[in-house]
């Protein structure tokens, strides 16, 4: 096993683990976590190199863990990701769903039809796929379920350009608030991160059009709107990790914010 450091106080010993969006940022933070705690991990995601590097750097280290190469928001791939899960495994306890993209931020007006498409193909259908094929492999037992939103989705709606990213996080966390409830008589629990800026590879291929100049209506934040600076993808593991244990068995149905306050400027 992983040499154990802040993680030991979360025990995942026996405990198989499914993170989605795991090659990198919180999806990579949150997979070395649960490898210290004890999980076994399957790890999703399609960027092959990268979640090539983190399933080794995890065995390397002792790790429990298999990599699963697939879209997210391919039907087909997901339902035979999970077959392979329930052969090798029969069950789920965790599941951390992750995965999403940001892409191209510009005016309702001049978005893509096809950008919409793929934004609610990868952060809500990707979503309601994972927990559909999970359910059956955690309902003998009960566990917990993550989901990924944002401040975007509830909480925060000034940054220009998001409407369509937001309208996504928005209708995730409803979904996961009416899971958490329909699964609750499985013992199944189902809880919202919601997080603020964090460092992460989530931005890596965002792209402004010069059009989304006309529509910004400027604000000046003379002591700045981060008190605590940029979030770090640990930090958001930190919070995962806590949810997925026994220390957090009475929440469910919770949309926890973890942004340093930003949402309330």
């Amino acid at each position: 096993m992983i040499l154990a450091g802040d993680e030991d106080n979360f025990n995942l010993q026996g405990k198989t683990a499914l993170i989605t969006g795991a090659a990198s940022g919180i999806g990579e933070a949150t997979a070395y976590k649960m490898a210290r705690a004890g999980a076994k991990l399957y790890l999703i995601d399609n960027h092959a190199d990268r979640l090539a590097l983190v399933r080794q750097h995890i065995a390397d280290e002792g790790g429990d863990v298999e990599a699963i190469l697939l879209d997210i928001a391919d039907g087909r791939a997901i339902e035979n990701g999970f077959r392979r899960i329930r052969e090798e495994a029969g069950s789920l306890d965790i599941v951390f769903s992750n995965a999403g993209i940001v892409g191209l931020l510009a005016p309702i007006e001049e978005m893509p039809e096809e950008h919409w498409d793929r934004l609610i193909a990868v952060n809500f259908k990707g979503a309601f796929l994972t927990i559909k094929h999970a359910i059956p492999l955690m309902k003998d037992k009960g566990g917990s379920i993550t989901v990924t939103s944002s401040i975007h989705g509830s909480r925060t709606f000034n940054s220009y350009g998001y409407s369509i990213y937001a309208g996504t996080k928005a209708g995730l966390t409803a979904f996961a608030k009416s899971a958490a409830l329909e699964l609750a008589k499985y013992k199944i629990r189902v809880n919202v991160v919601s997080p603020g800026s964090i460092e992460s590879r989530l931005n890596d291929n965002l792209h402004r059009t010069e059009k989304l100049r006309e529509v910004i209506i400027p604000v000046e934040y003379p002591e700045g709107k981060y008190p605590y600076g940029i979030g770090t993808a640990d930090q958001v593991a930190d919070l995962v990790l806590f949810l997925s244990s026994s220390q957090a068995s009475y929440i469910s149905g919770a949309d926890i914010f973890i942004d340093g306050v930003r949402s309330l400027i």
